[in-house]
């Protein structure tokens, strides 16, 4: 039989002919049923219930399925062949399809009915095509990932205060450089928080010399801007005002794909980490301590939490240069640490007390 084991849940007519068989064989000399099919590796109930199906000729068994009392009526799934032919193009679901039957008074059958009978007619309803996949437009080749180079802005609110803060930060350190608490947001706190930014980094010297063409072309590029203002399609991003603005002050934008967040991740999750660390922040109803709190946890942010994209330093740490010197420390105090464990368990691994028989290993 090439049995072994337990007898498998599917058998065919003639296996369960031979293991009757030595059923037959085996209670004749005086075994018991139970015996036999504890050795067999065959279920008792089992057993009895194919000695009952042997006496009425019935060992091979039936084909699976059967015949529901709930099945479609031919005249049924001709109906939903037809709502194919006629509305496939227009619908293109098969769940629009069932409920397109029941809208026209035709026929009333679940979703799934219509898929299982458009199946069985080899009838697929055709999807409309997806949009192709869209590219985040590289940054310019004159953007060095550098601090104070690719800069990233946007607005987030409080709706408690009823205010909104227009944030810039430094897309390469994370540094968060400065906010505009408002009321609006529109392309005049843009203007304001680039200004203080500006000035608070030093560069407002840089921008007045390039607004007065003082620029030395031998130290400087007078081709390319000075910084790349990143930020999302909002109106206030977009304006003419805006855009004269960042034209006036030599910066570039750069704006990400409509709709895709993720395009600008680094502010987004910023604000992220703000509202969700200091939860504080959304209940503060007056403006001006609003104002005032935000600076605490901008410096907060900028020199105490460590930074997970940056390698676990400080933004500011990273934005004045220090960062890789902190993190090639690191490395080289966790090789040292390592070293130290190796050469302690090696002088003392030979001088260890045996274990007594109650000690745990």
């Amino acid at each position: 039989m090439g049995l072994s084991g337990q007898v498998p849940r599917r058998v065919d007519a003639a296996t369960k002919v031979d293991l009757l068989s030595l059923l037959d064989a085996a209670t004749g000399a005086g075994w018991s049923v139970r015996r036999v099919c504890g050795q067999l590796g065959l279920g008792e109930v089992r057993a009895y219930r194919w000695l009952g199906r042997r006496q009425v000729g019935q060992l091979v068994d039936r084909s699976p399925g059967g015949s529901p009392m709930h099945a479609l009526l031919d005249e049924e799934a001709t109906q939903i062949v037809a709502l194919f032919h006629e509305w496939g193009p227009v619908d293109r679901s098969h769940r629009k399809l069932a409920h397109r039957g029941s809208y026209l008074g035709r026929v009333w059958v679940s979703p799934s009915s219509v898929r299982k009978v458009l199946v069985a007619h080899g009838l697929h309803l055709r999807g409309l095509p997806r949009p192709g996949r869209s590219v985040r437009k590289a940054f310019p080749a004159w953007a060095d990932y550098q601090p104070n180079s690719i800069w990233i802005y946007d607005a987030t609110h409080f709706t408690a205060a009823g205010m909104a803060a227009v944030a810039v930060m430094d897309l390469v350190s994370r540094k968060w450089l400065t906010e505009i608490v408002s009321v609006e947001e529109t392309s005049t706190q843009v203007a304001q928080a680039f200004t203080a930014a500006l000035h608070l980094e030093g560069l407002d010297e840089a921008v007045a010399a390039y607004q007065d063409a003082l620029v030395d072309p031998t130290v400087d590029d007078p081709t390319h801007p000075i910084l790349l203002a990143v930020s999302d399609n909002g109106p206030q991003m977009t304006s003419t005002s805006t855009r004269a603005f960042m034209a006036l002050n030599a910066i570039a934008q750069h704006f990400g794909r409509p709709g895709t967040p993720t395009d600008q991740a680094w502010i987004e999750t910023l604000f992220g980490h703000i509202k969700a660390e200091w939860p504080h922040l959304l209940a503060i109803r007056d403006p001006a301590t609003l104002r005032a709190e935000l600076a605490i946890v901008r410096t907060h942010y900028n020199t105490v939490r460590l930074h997970e994209g940056i390698g676990y330093v400080t933004p500011d740490d990273e934005h004045q240069g220090r960062g890789p010197a902190i993190r090639q420390a690191r490395r080289t105090g966790l090789e040292a640490s390592r070293q130290q464990r190796l050469a302690f368990h090696r002088q003392t691994r030979h001088h260890r007390p045996a274990p007594g028989p109650g000690d745990v290993v």
